[in-house]
């Protein structure tokens, strides 16, 4: 199986050994992003709800470069430090999908890179060609 990485710079540069998404078997299996602004690889202020749309900003990029996109996503991962912001990650998550909406886990984590509140990964599925 041929492994592809995906790289792009509307998402931050990855900060360790690692891809910012690889596709592989006719799936793309997107790394984890935290909420880090691509242009200053510095974490968004605002909060969580900013730190989530910048997570989700920073994905929607990689699965653009990767050519797929949000009705291709088949699964995500969200971490988070504070399981009481649920509730607000929920609202800002829900505001870039639309049903039938991925598999999903969430996670609470003692603590993320760079202090970060959330991480989010997703696996998406190439479309079959016609």
């Amino acid at each position: 199986m041929i492994r592809k990485p995906i790289s792009t710079d509307a998402a931050p540069a990855a900060i360790g050994p690692y891809s910012q998404a690889i596709d592989a078997g006719g799936f793309v299996f997107c790394s984890g992003q935290i909420g880090l602004d691509p242009a200053t690889g510095a974490l968004v202020d605002g909060g969580v709800a900013a730190e989530c749309r910048q997570v989700m900003q920073n994905l929607g990029g990689v699965l653009e470069a990767a050519g797929v996109g949000w009705t291709d996503v088949v699964r995500m991962t969200l971490y988070l430090v504070r399981l009481d912001d649920f509730a607000v990650v929920n609202d800002v998550y829900a505001s870039f999908l639309t049903p039938p909406y991925p598999a999903r886990v969430t996670v609470g984590v003692a603590s993320l890179p760079r202090g970060a509140a959330l991480e989010i990964d997703a696996v998406a599925v190439r479309p079959s060609p016609r």
